[in-house]
């Protein structure tokens, strides 16, 4: 009988520590999105100025300014790393376009304010990647840990459900590989 107890202590601590190991994954992917929030967040405050800015220069591109300020509204709305994933990818890409537009303009190239805003978004665009991959990072650790064998019992157990990487979709990988095209 004692060691019965001793063999149902054991697998109690065992579930115990995995539950445990799944909680801290899934607390690391939640720490690591809202680090990704607060960076896109920064993005989409900067954006209105920096269409501001081109607007007194570019006034009869009001297709492309409406793109920027249409792709922001959706990215502010979206909700789900999928969402906002999507949203990201459209955002990225209608920012390329605005600043291809800028090469146009060779005054709005030389604002001030206008590479002021151009160089935070470029340092914001760089710490959304590095935040981007920490998340992308803790999200393949949790939802490994929760697909292997022991941890896919507990998980199913306890409903840990699990997360979609942050993916800038097709849209955002375009605007990122592609180099925009400047017309005189």
């Amino acid at each position: 009988m004692l060691i019965g107890l001793g063999v149902i202590v054991l697998i109690a601590g065992f579930i115990i520590l995995i539950y445990n190991g799944l909680v801290m994954k899934r607390q690391r992917v939640n720490q690591a999105f809202a680090d990704v929030d607060v960076q896109l967040k920064q993005r989409q405050n900067l954006i209105p100025n920096l269409v501001e800015t081109v607007k007194g220069y570019a006034k009869h591109e009001q297709d492309t300014l409406q793109q920027v300020i249409a792709a922001r509204n959706a990215a502010q709305s979206a909700h789900t790393p999928a969402e906002m994933s999507q949203a990201e990818g459209m955002l990225t890409a209608s920012l390329g376009k605005l600043f291809a537009l800028a090469e146009a303009y060779p005054d709005l190239k030389a604002n001030t304010n206008f590479i002021q805003l151009q160089n935070e978004l470029s340092a914001i665009e760089d710490k959304l990647a590095a935040a981007r991959r920490f998340y992308n990072s803790a999200v393949q650790d949790y939802n490994t840990s929760r697909e292997q064998f022991p941890g896919s019992i507990i998980a199913g157990m306890f409903n840990f459900e699990g997360r979609d990487f942050f993916d800038v979709g097709v849209e955002g990988r375009e605007a990122l590989s592609t180099p925009p095209e400047v017309k005189f």
